[in-house]
């Protein structure tokens, strides 16, 4: 088994509809490694009512475990499609305050590199998305809860080919390469 400190993670976070799961797929084809899909998503679509506080705690536990199951799969980094910070943010906005579990590992579950994908890129309609006219407010949020844990993050732009682009040149320089 591949120790967990051996692998460099390397978060994709941002607001809704910034292309997260788009670009996590296309880096781990890149580096030839795995990425780890977001646990909420699946979870949320399961929900039949609003989430509740102890949704937020399970999605928490829920993106833990499944980081941990990848990491053996990993070619020398693995690309984490959102981290746990996000459950922090939602339930900062919509509960006023985060699970102390949540806090709690914050600076205890680091990640390596993040690469926050910006707001350039038009909305598309899900589901699971709520907030198309607050993505200037979390984009500001999330530059807050990185800056808050002093992390290592760039800003990724551009569109299709472009943004892989800027995110593999991030990533390069990030691993030397």
């Amino acid at each position: 088994m591949i120790s967990d400190s051996t692998i460099k993670k390397i978060a994709i976070v941002g607001p809704e509809s910034t292309g997260k799961s788009t670009i996590s797929a296309q880096l781990a084809d890149h580096y030839h490694t795995v990425w780890v899909p977001e646990y909420a998503r699946e979870y949320c679509s399961a929900l039949s009512e609003p989430c509740t506080w102890q949704d937020e705690i399970n999605m928490f536990r829920g993106q833990l475990e499944l980081e941990s199951k990848y990491i053996p799969l990993a070619n020398k980094i693995l690309i984490c499609d959102t981290t746990f910070i996000t459950v922090k943010i939602w339930s900062d906005h919509m509960f006023g305050e985060s699970p102390k579990e949540v806090t709690d590992h914050l600076h205890k579950h680091p990640y390596d590199l993040y690469l926050l994908m910006d707001i350039d890129l038009a909305w598309e309609e899900d589901p699971l998305r709520d907030f198309p006219h607050m993505r200037e407010h979390f984009m500001e949020v999330w530059h807050n809860e990185l800056k808050a844990l002093d992390a290592a993050y760039h800003v990724i732009s551009g569109t299709n080919e472009e943004r892989l682009r800027n995110a593999i040149r991030r990533v390069d320089s990030f691993l030397n390469v």
